[in-house]
């Protein structure tokens, strides 16, 4: 049975505090696992949430800043300590190689594992799987950052009222999935196109074009909320979203599952986080993100 969650596994900005580790993010998408942004002590909350390194297939780095980064050194000798059978493959700002590589060999250890580095220079496709095209799309932030995004191919959904009315039963319903037409009547007469689902990861940054084309049509949007609207010349400042405006861009881009994160520790109430986003027009499903959380991807 396939699975299509998003894992929490730190959500605090800059700096862990008492309740929220750095950030951290897996998604489960079909048997397999795409970590986002690494930061310190994700490793031992991958075991707390009880992910395994085995479960990696893929890790996306969005920038080299160190609450999104620091925690890569670990789970790669993890990966290799665990003899991961699989190949695994890196993605990541091709501007930050170095701190790429010093991370990856920050301490000695026996590398077991196929670990293909693969940097992002320019928006575009980045992989093409059975289950899924990835695409990453450059953001607005001191250095250099990419949102990434995940959309699966359009299928076809079979509709019984018009399979009975073509007097296709039993197995010639799957035939006609399969060769396209039966006796005349075409698979489009009796189906219709159900669009494949998407995911999009958007971290630090200002609104800029990037934010709008990731988060267009998502079905989940996991998206930064660094500061309350009240602070908006912070969050410009620094590159950074507030709620509202994250809110904002998922009411414009029709998200139905938008997913706030990304926390300043300034805040000490995160139902704030809520009411400013509902405040900004977003009436779809809404997450305020909290460590060791799961989120189903929403269903089409």
């Amino acid at each position: 049975m396939s699975v299509r969650e998003l894992v929490v596994l730190g959500t605090a900005s800059q700096v862990p505090t008492r309740h929220r580790n750095h950030n951290g993010y897996l998604l489960r998408w079909d048997g397999q696992g795409i970590l986002f942004d690494p930061g310190e002590g994700t490793q031992r909350q991958m075991l707390r949430a009880g992910v395994a390194a085995h479960d990696l297939d893929r890790i996306c780095v969005t920038h080299f800043h160190g609450d999104h980064s620091l925690g890569l050194a670990g789970v790669i000798q993890r990966i290799n300590l665990d003899q991961v059978p699989h190949p695994v493959t890196a993605h990541y700002p091709a501007s930050g190689q170095h701190f790429f590589e010093r991370l990856r060999y920050a301490t000695a250890y026996r590398e077991t594992v196929k670990l293909t580095e693969s940097p992002v220079a320019a928006d575009g496709p980045l992989a093409v799987t059975e289950t899924y095209t990835l695409d990453a799309r450059r953001l607005s932030h001191p250095v250099e950052s990419y949102g990434y995004r995940l959309t699966e191919r359009d299928g076809r959904r079979i509709l019984p009222e018009r399979l009975a009315a073509h007097g296709i039963t039993g197995p010639d319903v799957g035939r006609i999935q399969r060769e396209g037409s039966l006796n005349g009547v075409s698979l489009d007469e009796v189906s219709e196109v159900r669009r494949g689902q998407r995911f999009a990861f958007v971290m630090d940054t200002r609104l800029c074009d990037g934010v709008h084309a990731l988060a267009e049509g998502a079905d989940m949007l996991v998206i930064e909320s660094t500061f309350l609207d009240e602070d908006v010349r912070l969050a410009t400042d620094h590159g950074h979203l507030t709620a509202g405006q994250a809110a904002a861009v998922a009411r414009d881009a029709g998200v139905r599952h938008l997913v706030l994160t990304h926390f300043s520790q300034r805040y000490s109430d995160p139902a704030e986080f809520e009411r400013q986003a509902r405040a900004a027009g977003f009436d779809g499903e809404l997450s305020i993100a909290q460590d060791l959380m799961r989120v189903p991807v929403p269903k089409r």
